[in-house]
């Protein structure tokens, strides 16, 4: 064989040999659709909560604030926010490692910012991540990681335990932060007695607050909530606001077992 030809032939063997190695480390790293975490959980999760055929965009505009650590896995706070990211339509806040991945979705209306802080329960380690949805159909996505002990969604709460649920079920409460009409960072906080029993006790069944809303005055609703098993007890909502909307406001809702919500904050 002509010194060329072996030449050429010992270069194919190269390409090919590099070839093999790098073709599996492209494949590995888009079996996670680019998710930072690389998730196994995370591509099905898409296909579930999102869409086979969505438009899911990895954005840093989405923030999700939460502790490092959860020192209560029962109560583990969140805040997600998006205030550079325009004409966002739902909000969906989904945990890979829970044995119940979806915790909320949120819907911004009138005057309503994307924004929501609230209390879940955690049952490991995991990605916990906002999808927000804009206008023209695009998920953009942000994520914080919390380290856990675990055991928060197969623990009672302590009303469940004491009994006291009962009493005190359906009862609303809450208070609007931002004195004069049209305050920048308006803030309404409610809580909403419920002991949101994830089911995952044994003889205890799934009981939990399913959907809720806010409406002003004037009868605009100004956001619309529906929640999951994940929700933390006797649960604690924060939203924001452009400008403070007209009160007393009306809070509305239902669980699951067909309850009715009925209060007001002033």
């Amino acid at each position: 064989m002509f010194p060329e030809a072996v030449k050429l032939q010992r270069r194919q063997v190269v390409l090919a040999t590099v070839a093999a190695c790098v073709l599996p480390v492209r494949a590995a790293a888009d079996e996670f659709g680019g998710d930072p975490y690389r998730s196994a959980q995370w591509p099905e999760m898409v296909k579930e909560f999102l869409g086979a055929a969505a438009r899911v965009e990895f954005d840093p505009r989405v923030q999700v604030k939460g502790p490092t650590q959860a020192e209560n896995p029962m109560v583990v706070p969140i805040t997600v926010t998006a205030p550079d990211l325009h004409d966002v339509q739902q909000i969906m806040v989904l945990v890979d490692r829970n044995p119940i991945r979806k915790v909320l979705e949120f819907e911004p209306l009138a005057g309503t910012q994307a924004a929501i802080s609230f209390r879940f329960k955690l049952e490991q380690a995991s990605a916990v991540r906002a999808a927000a949805r804009t206008r023209d159909g695009v998920w953009h996505v942000g994520g914080t990681w919390v380290e856990s002990s675990g055991g928060g969604c197969t623990v009672s709460g302590a009303s469940r335990q004491d009994g006291s649920w009962a009493q005190t079920l359906g009862q609303v409460s809450g208070r609007f932060f931002g004195d004069a009409l049209d305050t920048p960072g308006a803030r309404l906080r409610v809580r909403v007695m419920h002991p949101m029993d994830t089911g995952l006790v044994g003889g205890i069944p799934a009981f939990y607050l399913r959907r809720m809303a806010v409406i002003d005055a004037g009868g605009v609703e100004l956001l619309r909530l529906s929640t999951f098993e994940p929700i933390s007890e006797n649960p604690v909502f924060s939203f924001d606001f452009k400008g403070r909307p007209p009160g007393p406001f009306h809070v509305t809702g239902v669980d699951n077992n067909g309850n009715r919500i009925d209060g007001q904050v002033t």
